[in-house]
């Protein structure tokens, strides 16, 4: 049963090209994670509403930044205890600089698989 973390991260307008580099130089650091089965970094670009739902249509591209940029971080591990190291591989080298471009303490949802 694999381990999963969904971790969004809400970054300041003005940190946001700054951020994406630094999860870019980050990214050969993340795939070398011992466990390591899926790695996805997504930046929020699109919303959707019912109406759109109702009408089968796509979602529409964000046109403005209301205080932050968002990013969601997927990745998922063969276990909880390969989580955890990589976890703390990442705070003892990226981490700092990460934080530094948040508005916010970043929200990490954790579980293991059911499907």
């Amino acid at each position: 049963m694999s381990f999963s973390e969904i971790c969004i991260y809400q970054v300041k307008p003005q940190k946001a090209e700054e951020f994406e580099s630094l999860m870019l130089e980050a990214e050969n650091f993340l795939r070398q994670q011992d466990g390591l089965l899926l790695l996805r970094f997504i930046k929020r670009g699109y919303h959707i509403d019912m109406e759109q739902i109702r009408d089968g249509l796509p979602p529409l591209k964000l046109t403005r930044i209301v205080k932050s940029v968002k990013y969601v971080l997927y990745w998922e591990f063969d276990t909880k205890e390969s989580y955890g190291k990589a976890q703390q591989n990442l705070y003892g080298s990226y981490w700092k600089a990460i934080e530094k471009c948040l508005i916010a303490p970043h929200d990490k949802y954790l579980g293991e698989q059911l499907f």
